[in-house]
């Protein structure tokens, strides 16, 4: 029974961290759209920066943004963190329910780094820890004044990290790191700067102090950042179903472009909604980047080797399938913690090994993404054969 209860507790936490992160994302996509749509007229009340008039539910809204803080506080004031929390709680417990505790298969690779499970779990909270920690001090130096210098750098500095990772792990588990410390960053930004600062006007005004001006500032930066990740961070936190974003030789490269795909389409919009002139060039820019993406993982695995004979034989590759597949791609699978075949792929027999040829291509030659971690010890060389095979092939 233990690997179901595992496979559903995956299910349910992946569930959750969905349905908090849809909450978090479109709260965050809301007020930046308000934000930026405010528009100032005569008689505003003092202090007010703009308004914004809205219509939803068949009814009427009439939204107005503060500057600093209103003469008087509120009896009520409604505050957006649970979502960021709680999508960042659901996220680390998914990362600890499929990734730490199998890190064996999906986050080691032993051509790569070969480490035990345990310094694997290390290397990753390390890198969670560390990399808002570099963030933060990224944003409270003198770049953190100049919003194109910072942006430039925090670039730079996520795209090290993606090569850096690609170093450590395997490439679907560091395709996925960057994604969930973007995601800390997010999350972190909320916790740590946003919700702070806001704290902190709330008791300025209740002590009858001006607030300062400064933290709001400050609040507003850290939004804009985590309002142009999101794009980029949902790519990078799906991209473990597609083995050619993570399993392919220049993923930490795909990663920087995903970066500046996403940020170009959160401009578009952004844009859209302060009543700009629309930024239409910004589609040709994502569309180059998507077109250098399919280019990227078309380079093949991380390894390469000598050509496949031209003509494959069935026996090798039913011989390469049975011997590096097939003990968790089995009606009855063998390996321990893993209790139905992966996807209900099963590849024990030579009808099945056919019928599944495009995702043999796929995931196992096209790719580096199975065996995961190269628990089996796959060459080069093999790889090489079934994509041969699989390219022969009538389509």
């Amino acid at each position: 029974m233990e690997p179901i209860v595992w496979e559903w507790v995956n299910f349910l936490v992946r569930w959750l961290h969905v349905i908090t992160a849809i909450a978090w994302i479109g709260s965050s996509f809301y007020f930046i759209h308000l934000d930026l749509s405010l528009r100032r007229r005569d008689g505003l009340p003092n202090g007010v920066a703009g308004e914004a008039w809205q219509v939803h539910g068949g009814g009427f809204y009439n939204m107005m943004k503060y500057t600093v803080a209103p003469a008087e506080l509120p009896e009520k004031l409604t505050w957006f963190k649970w979502e960021s929390y709680a999508t960042w709680l659901s996220g680390f417990a998914l990362l600890s329910v499929l990734y730490y505790h199998g890190a064996t298969l999906y986050m080691i690779d032993p051509a790569v780094l070969d480490i035990p499970w345990w310094g694997a779990v290390l290397l990753s909270l390390g890198a969670l820890g560390l990399g808002w920690h570099v963030y933060d001090r990224l944003c409270k130096s003198p770049l953190g004044k100049d919003d194109a210098k910072l942006a430039a750098a925090g670039f730079v500095f996520l795209v090290l990290v993606a090569w850096g990772l690609s170093h450590l792990f395997s490439g679907r588990a560091a395709m996925l790191h960057v994604g969930a410390l973007i995601g800390t960053i997010m999350s972190a930004n909320v916790f740590r700067i946003i919700i702070p600062n806001q704290t902190k006007a709330v008791a300025a005004m209740k002590a009858g102090q001006v607030p300062d001006p400064a933290l709001g500032k400050q609040a507003k930066q850290r939004s804009l950042h985590n309002n142009y990740l999101t794009l980029p961070v949902v790519f990078l936190m799906i991209s473990n179903h597609y083995p050619l974003a993570f399993g392919t030789r220049y993923s930490w490269v795909i990663v920087a472009v995903v970066l500046v795909v996403g940020a170009v389409i959160r401009h578009f919009f952004n844009s859209r909604h302060a009543g700009k002139p629309t930024p239409w060039w910004t589609w040709a820019v994502a569309a180059a980047g998507v077109a250098v993406i399919v280019g990227l993982s078309a380079a093949g695995t991380r390894t390469e080797s000598a050509a496949a004979p031209a003509k494959v034989e069935f026996a090798q590759v039913e011989e390469v399938v049975l011997s590096r597949c097939s003990m968790c791609h089995a009606a009855q699978p063998v390996w321990e913690g893993i209790g139905v075949p992966p996807r209900g792929v099963m590849l024990d027999s030579a009808e099945a090994i056919s019928r599944h040829a495009p995702q043999i291509r796929t995931w196992a030659a096209l790719s580096d993404a199975m065996p995961p971690g190269n628990v089996t010890g796959i060459t080069p060389e093999e790889r090489r054969l079934l994509a041969a095979w699989a390219d022969q092939l009538p389509r």
